[in-house]
Formats: C-alpha cells, sequence, structure tokens
C-alpha cells in the first residue's frame, strides 16, 4: 500500500423493512414455543422481512442514500459501488448496476460480489486497496444488502426464525496523511464446509425446475450442523493475527462488528481474547440475522449512538456460507 494515502470511512447508513416480525409469530406457524430459545441463545425478539413489493435493490438504495447524506456527498461524487449480497436482485446483472441507476451515481462503476455473510468485510477490504492502489478512487460506497426472507421455507424451523431483511453502507474515502485506514486485513476460506449451509437451487447446477420447486430446494438449507467452536476459535485467531500485524493488542481495539447470528460465539470470541462483552456492538437483538448487511448496519448504529469515536480502532470479523471469512482493522 502507498503509505501517502489511506481510506476512511466517510458516512454510514442502514435500511430495514417496515414490516415487524416478533418471536410469537413463529410460535403460533410452528405450534411450539420458540420464542424462548430464541431470546435466551441468540437474543433475538424480532426481525424485519420485506413485502412482496420491496427487492434487495430498495434495500441497498436506502441505506446508500443514508450513508451519502452522512458523507456530505452526492451520488455523482462517487466512483464505485461494490454490493456484496448472496441475495441479488438477479442472477444477471449486477445488484449494483441497478442500485447506480436509481442513485444517479453516473461516474461510478459498479460490481458485486458473493462471500455470503463475510461479504460487506471483504467488500470494505476490496473498496479501501481500490482507493490505496489507484488516484484515480475517491469515493467508493460499499453495501452488503440481505433479502434472505425471500429464500426462506415456512415449515423449517432451522431457518425461518433467524434470517431476516436489511441493508447497510459505507462510503469510503481517501485520506492522505494521518493515522486513519485500513491498518490489516485477512480473506480465508473453509471450502470443504460449501455443502452444509446454502441456497444450492437456481444457479447452473441445479436450475430451477418442477422438482426443485416441489422439494423447495430453491430455498435456504441448513444441511448439517457446524461445530460451534468454528467460529469463535477461527474469529478469535483472525483477531489475534490482525492486531499482531497492526503492532497493537486486542484491548486497544475500541469497538469489534463480529457476524451477528448467534450472541454466544461472539461472547465465546471475545472471552478468548480477555475482551469483555461490551465492545462487541450487536443488533441481532431487533432485526434478526441478516446476512452480509449485519456488521455495516451495526457500524451505523454504532456511529449513530457516540460508541465510535475518530481515532478509534475498529475490528470487523465477518463469516458465512462457504464457509468464507473476513477480518479487516481500520483505524477510525
Amino acid at each position: 500500500m502507498n503509505p501517502q494515502r489511506n481510506t476512511t470511512i466517510a458516512g454510514t447508513g442502514m435500511y430495514v423493512p417496515p414490516k415487524v416480525v416478533p418471536n410469537s409469530y413463529f410460535n403460533e406457524l410452528l405450534g411450539e414455543d420458540v420464542d424462548t430459545w430464541l431470546r435466551q441463545n441468540v437474543q433475538i425478539f424480532e426481525r424485519r422481512w420485506t413485502g412482496p413489493d420491496e427487492s434487495t435493490a430498495d434495500l441497498a438504495e436506502n441505506a446508500a442514500l443514508q450513508a451519502l447524506q452522512n458523507a456530505g456527498l452526492k451520488a455523482e461524487d462517487l466512483d464505485l459501488i461494490i454490493i456484496s449480497t448472496d441475495t441479488p436482485e438477479y442472477i444477471s446483472p449486477s445488484t449494483a448496476s441497478v442500485v447506480q441507476h436509481r442513485l444517479g451515481a453516473v461516474n461510478a462503476g459498479t460490481f458485486d460480489i458473493n462471500t455470503a455473510c463475510a461479504g460487506f468485510v471483504t467488500a470494505l477490504d476490496m473498496g479501501a486497496k481500490y482507493i490505496t492502489a489507484d488516484a484515480r478512487y475517491e469515493h467508493i460506497l460499499v453495501i452488503g444488502a440481505y433479502n434472505m426472507s425471500k429464500y426462506l421455507n415456512m415449515a423449517d424451523k432451522k431457518t425461518v426464525t433467524l434470517f431476516a431483511d436489511g441493508a447497510g453502507a459505507a462510503v469510503l474515502s481517501s485520506t492522505t496523511g494521518g493515522e486513519a485506514g485500513l491498518k490489516a486485513s485477512r480473506l480465508r476460506t473453509r471450502g470443504e464446509y460449501a455443502g452444509w449451509m446454502g441456497i444450492y437451487a437456481g444457479g447452473a447446477h441445479t436450475p430451477v425446475s418442477d422438482k426443485v420447486l416441489e422439494e423447495k430446494t430453491q430455498l435456504l438449507q441448513f444441511v448439517k450442523k457446524f461445530p460451534p467452536e468454528l467460529n469463535p476459535n477461527t474469529w478469535s485467531g483472525m483477531i489475534k493475527e490482525l492486531c499482531e500485524e497492526a503492532g497493537i493488542s486486542p484491548e486497544q481495539i475500541g469497538r469489534y462488528f463480529i457476524t451477528q447470528i448467534n450472541i454466544n460465539a461472539i461472547h465465546a470470541t471475545l472471552d478468548i481474547l480477555g475482551e469483555p462483552h461490551h465492545k462487541a456492538e450487536t443488533v441481532m437483538h431487533h432485526y434478526g440475522y441478516t446476512g452480509s448487511a449485519c456488521i455495516p448496519m451495526a457500524l451505523h448504529q454504532a456511529n449513530e449512538a457516540g460508541r465510535i469515536q475518530r481515532g478509534d480502532y475498529l475490528m470487523f470479523i465477518g463469516s458465512g456460507g462457504g464457509l468464507a471469512f473476513a477480518g479487516a482493522l481500520i483505524k477510525y
């Protein structure tokens, strides 16, 4: 990286659809008490789902508008838009191209990435490196968008109670001098788990057919249960590596932003590091599990609440189907 050029997070935004789905809905839907388990084990109390006329691009557009406003920029100031989603507007073309047109970001290139729920941190890493590597990129919009309610089997207790919809966005801008910016990053994949959770029909391997629709294999599936220690061990290991590379210790991290599917896994990670639980920003309580959107949503929440300040070290750790892992340490 060019030491004279780095990246600052200039503005954040988030959006969730208006439809609130409380845990009590699933008690009635599934005919059993799932509210107690959700509260005690993952601390999800309610979530937001899109309506029939709301799509992934709608979520992304609204989050983007707020991020641009908070950054004090216009859409035409953007040089690039990166959207991370595994629930895209279409298989092709990209969701980013749809959002670019809606925003009027006439000077921005676009692309989507899919590393499932690790996507926003991956996109954050990519955007920061575009800025540091190429002086033509001054402002990059990075969005995590998730519309998984469209892919839920309403009879599957393992998925229907957890997953939700939303989008989070961050505007990355170039900076010279000072200490702000990306300090370290890591991408890691455990491809042996690729068949354990995902949406396995609708692509080239298994195109949509009458059989697929009958068996509902175009919907999200948990095929196998992941080892409970996998995320805490991987997350904590990546955090230690990133801190070591940056020459700091975990206790110097001002705020942790970690994939929000299970609060116990987040707490276990902080326990391994010897860090207090309150340093982790959490959004699953009222928004459910929003995949690639949860980390930027948590970032915006912390920003709005004043829980992060300029000069703080922020740790981002995402993980999702694949299994894909992404970590980024940024000085805010």
